[in-house]
């Protein structure tokens, strides 16, 4: 009976470096996609035309299971594996230090946020010149 419960402690020992890597690397691979997700959007995001990046992407999102993967074709992603996350982006007009903030602005701040069952995965940020 003793070597029984030994046993079992032996065991459960020599299990949980396993179930702990295997959740490591599943959090890893979330913010993989998570990252790639963040900078396919902000990449066309940045292709819009200066003029009309705030209009058309300022409060954009995107709900659980609704990311567009072809912003041309509206086509969206169909894996299971996006059906948790969700994105959205701001932009918003931005003076630097130097330039006169009588003029108009030369900037736009960009931030696309990744998000996974509701919590913060990623962000980025990016400015975009005239």
């Amino acid at each position: 009976m003793m070597a029984t419960v030994i046993l079992g402690f032996a065991a459960a020992g020599l299990v949980v470096p396993f179930t702990s890597g295997a959740a490591a690397r599943a959090y890893g691979d979330r913010q993989t996609l998570a990252a790639a997700l963040a900078a396919d959007l902000l990449e066309h995001i940045i292709a819009t035309p200066y003029g009309q990046v705030v209009g058309a992407w300022n409060g954009y999102s995107e709900p659980p299971g609704q990311l567009v993967m072809d912003f041309d074709t509206g086509r969206r992603y169909s894996d299971p594996a996006y059906a948790p996350f969700s994105r959205g982006a701001t932009a918003a007009y931005v003076y630097v230090a130097q330039q006169d903030s009588a003029a108009a602005p030369n900037f736009i701040r960009v931030t696309v946020t990744i998000r996974h069952n509701d919590k913060p995965m990623a962000s980025m940020t990016r400015l975009i010149s005239k």
